[in-house]
């Protein structure tokens, strides 16, 4: 089966049972490595991010001096490229920032403290339906393991899995046997935890004769694994419904928002929309999203009430 449709199926399978998922985000540092599905594993300020904002900060926000208290000016915090300016207006539509005109001077200050504990950990999953096919497989989980970006590294596959399959694969990355139809998860190896809260080696390229790497320091990974988490609430695993008549919404594990295309017979994202005139349907992904998981669609914001000069709470 094609790999989509099939990670449409674990991404489905995890939500069903509460966790927050997304798909097709960046898994390494400095590589250019891709993390098929990631679920992220609540902390104890996880309800605090969620009445913050249903998007994602960008990043930039989170790792400049850009607080709740004194108001700063933006090129002094976050420099003054395009690429910083479209942060600043991002952060204020979203609501983690909110603007504030002094001597005509434009300054910036978050609404709230940044819950830094609202996640606990970061599960990186691999989708490989068919073992037979492995492609890239083991490089790409070596890269996971020796990383150690996520606390826990699984590789999820319909296939029959074979003692000769488990030989090829790190053994520190968990196996599940995933039924598409369902999106039910057998356990064939247990995940050994790996530790990301120590520094790690990046393979970024592997050549014949050698490989190259980079060494990862602790406080890096930290940062690195923020912007994963962030970009994970924000983004969610969902598609868009194609604009195409032979599109209807279907469900895998009671779980729906998903674009399925009756003409080609399997789930579809919108460049694969049937060259066929007529209107597709109308589907609200994002209420979809919040029924089934942890994500808050329109929270209503929390901005701080000052207690005291540049004291908040």
């Amino acid at each position: 089966m094609r790999e989509f449709d099939f990670e449409v199926a674990v991404c489905a399978g995890l939500e069903r049972d509460g966790k927050l998922v997304a798909r097709q985000l960046a898994g390494g540092i400095h590589g250019s490595r891709v993390i098929d599905t990631v679920v992220v594993e609540p902390g104890a300020e996880f309800d605090d991010r969620r009445r913050l904002t249903s998007e994602t900060i960008p990043p930039r926000l989170l790792e400049a001096d850009i607080g709740p208290g004194t108001a700063k000016r933006p090129q002094n915090t976050v420099g003054g490229s395009g690429y910083a300016r479209g942060a600043i207006e991002a952060g204020i539509d979203c609501g983690y920032l909110t603007r504030e005109r002094r001597g005509g001077q434009e300054y910036v200050r978050a609404t709230t403290r940044y819950p830094d504990r609202w996640f606990d950990g970061l599960v990186g999953i691999e989708n490989k339906p068919d073992l037979d096919r492995p492609g890239e497989l083991e490089l790409q989980l070596r890269k996971d393991v020796s990383l150690a970006l996520f606390d826990e590294v699984w590789l999820a596959t319909a296939s029959h899995v074979t003692g000769a399959h488990l030989n090829r694969i790190p053994e520190e990355v968990g196996v599940w046997r995933v039924d598409p139809e369902t999106g039910d998860r057998a356990t064939i190896r247990e995940a050994t935890p790996l530790d990301p809260k120590r520094g790690g080696i990046e393979i970024l390229e592997q050549y014949p004769g050698h490989t190259e790497i980079r060494p990862v320091g602790s406080e890096e990974k930290q940062q690195y694994r923020r912007r994963i988490a962030e970009r994970a609430y924000g983004k969610g695993w969902r598609v868009p419904f194609p604009d195409c008549p032979h599109v209807e919404e279907r469900a895998i594990a009671g779980v729906d928002g998903l674009a399925y295309c009756t003409n080609q017979a399997r789930f579809v994202r919108p460049a694969e929309a049937c060259e066929s005139e007529g209107a597709g349907p109308e589907v609200d992904i994002d209420a979809r999203r919040a029924e089934h998981s942890p994500w808050i669609r329109d929270p209503a914001g929390a901005r701080d009430r000052q207690v005291g000069l540049d004291r908040y709470r």
